[in-house]
């Protein structure tokens, strides 16, 4: 189960560099900006708890499909890239094991203890 787990992450974060092609950035700006979403976890300097909801919130794919879709419809092409790095940032983590956090742990996520 785990390795289609995996290979279906593989091929949301495929997806999302399609989904990047589609705009007009230069290529480099999505290996420059594929860890941007990482800022998340500044929030366990402050608690496990808090760390948790940062985390999460810069890890959810449902952020990350609104924020693209908005930014498509409306033609704002930052809030597009955005939600596409969001959401393929979030894929490439969930396919190394990293999944969203629950309050208690960084190592307690929803694909198990890490």
């Amino acid at each position: 189960m785990k390795n289609l787990l995996r290979a279906e992450e593989l091929t949301a974060f495929l997806l999302s560099i399609y989904f990047f092609a589609l705009s007009d950035y230069a290529w480099w700006w999505y290996p420059a900006l594929i860890l941007s979403p990482d800022i998340g976890m500044l929030g366990y300097l402050v608690n496990a708890r808090f760390g948790a909801l940062t985390y999460n919130i810069f890890h959810h794919r449902g952020i990350a499909i609104l924020l693209a879709f908005l930014g498509f419809t409306s033609g704002l092409p930052p809030l597009y890239l955005a939600g596409v790095i969001l959401f393929g940032h979030a894929s490439l983590d969930r396919m190394l094991g990293y999944g969203l956090k629950y309050p208690d742990s960084f190592k307690n996520t929803h694909l198990g203890e890490l």
